[in-house]
């Protein structure tokens, strides 16, 4: 069984900076893509950045310059530094993680979110 854990969410003022945490645990042979994924009220989950094993990140529009990604594969863990936030970045944040078991499946894994809050 593989876990899936975030942490860092925060109340902070629009200007501030926050990183979050995601750590995948478990019976995991290998990691794979680790992504970042956030929810608004009364709107669609949407992707803001990604990261494969290799280093290669992705970034929605509305961050690139602001958010950046990071992982530590010996840990299996995802960052997310978010500088420069903004009210309109206030959602709840998912971890997603990649990963083959020690079953040799491979599937995706959702942590629970963690709130972030940004007030103007």
């Amino acid at each position: 069984q593989v876990q899936v854990a975030e942490s860092g969410g925060d109340l902070v003022q629009a200007g501030g900076s926050l990183r979050l945490s995601c750590a995948a645990s478990g019976s995991i042979l290998s990691t794979y893509s680790m992504s970042w994924f956030r929810q608004a009220p009364g709107k669609e989950r949407e992707l803001v950045a990604s990261i494969t094993s290799g280093g290669s990140a992705n970034y929605a529009d509305s961050v690139k310059g602001r958010f950046t990604i990071s992982r530590d594969n010996a840990k299996n863990t995802v960052y997310l530094q978010m500088n420069r936030l903004k009210p309109e970045d206030t959602a709840v944040y998912f971890c997603n993680a990649v990963v083959r078991d020690t079953t040799f499946s491979l599937r995706n894994y959702w942590g629970q979110g963690t709130q972030v809050t940004v007030s103007s």
